[in-house]
């Protein structure tokens, strides 16, 4: 099954779950505490495996989790609408992976005001920002982004044997996420000169737009051979780009989150590599965050979740 169609039977099972849990309940019948998983979007394995991990908690934690998302990553006055939305329903722990760090800063102002505790998941928030607006959150839970730009940089040092012509797939320009990957890559390869970004430009963390960007890009700068982009489903429309140019095998292509289909990239040799956080361990942590707050006990301001390079040989890890 395509990740599309994945997506579409997750969004499908979404609607269903906010069919039988009425938006102005705060509660289900069953007495049980109201908790709020918003996500940049369902249109990515990467949020499902949060959104399965979740569940699977609030199961475990007696908790009723409702789990809403706009359609696009990029959107994020429609998840902003999507929070202030719930924030009426009376929810008691709002759980949210960030669309803009800076843009979603006065809608958890409004959760604050209302008295709902906020945990932060995948992507921070602007810490500026969030101080202006007198911004307060419980938790962040993710993984170390810097660090796993880090663990890419090297790796293409490692491959390339210290000399590469690199493309960078951005995210979306001043999203938290994408900048420190970027960061870390950049200071993985800072003493390796052979190794040249030759162009940097953002696909929106959308597959449609890393195909068209990167085939943008090989045919501006013919001599590129190798690509990071910051997240997995990037790297697969560079990799669709690459493929239709007839180069694959040619250029080496490194990705971040090493979801399924990347994987299945990995394994069949048209992505070298992929940096792999642990989505679903993500939403767990989240719900069992939210479950302590509700008991009023203590949660650390920061839980992050490991993180591991994989390739070929550890593709079906």
């Amino acid at each position: 099954m395509t990740a599309r169609g994945t997506s579409a039977i997750a969004l499908l099972a979404l609607s269903l779950s906010i069919a039988c849990n009425p938006p102005h309940a705060s509660g289900n019948k069953d007495g049980k505490p109201r908790v709020a998983l918003v996500l940049k979007t369902l249109n990515s394995p990467f949020f499902i495996e949060m959104q399965k991990g979740a569940v699977d908690a609030a199961v475990a934690q007696g908790i009723d989790l409702v789990v809403q998302a706009a359609e696009r990553e990029v959107d994020s006055e429609k998840q902003m609408q999507i929070v202030e939305n719930l924030i009426q329903t009376g929810i008691k722990v709002l759980l949210i992976t960030p669309s803009g760090s800076r843009e979603i800063v006065s809608v958890l102002a409004k959760a604050n005001a209302a008295g709902i505790p906020i945990v932060v998941i995948d992507d921070r928030i602007d810490v500026e920002v969030a101080a202006e607006a007198g911004v307060k959150t419980v938790s962040y839970v993710g993984s170390d982004n810097v660090e796993g730009g880090r663990v890419a940089g090297r790796a293409l040092v490692d491959m390339s044997g210290g000399k590469a012509a690199v493309a960078l797939l951005e995210g979306i320009p001043g999203h938290e996420t994408g900048d420190s990957r970027l960061r870390g890559f950049k200071e993985a390869i800072r003493d390796s000169p052979a190794i040249k970004v030759v162009t940097s430009q953002t696909a929106n963390w959308e597959r449609d737009q890393g195909f068209t960007v990167f085939q943008n890009m090989m045919q501006a700068h013919p001599e590129i051979d190798s690509v990071f982009a910051v997240n997995d489903i990037m790297a697969l429309g560079a990799i669709e780009a690459i493929a239709a140019a007839g180069q694959t095998g040619k250029i080496r292509v490194i990705g971040f989150d090493a979801v399924d289909d990347a994987r299945t990239a990995i394994e069949a040799g048209t992505m070298a590599a992929s940096v792999a956080q642990l989505p679903a361990e993500m939403g767990r942590i989240a719900v069992e965050s939210a479950a302590k707050i509700l008991k009023g006990q203590p949660v650390p301001a920061e839980q992050l979740v490991r993180i591991e390079l994989v390739k070929k040989a550890a593709a079906a890890k």
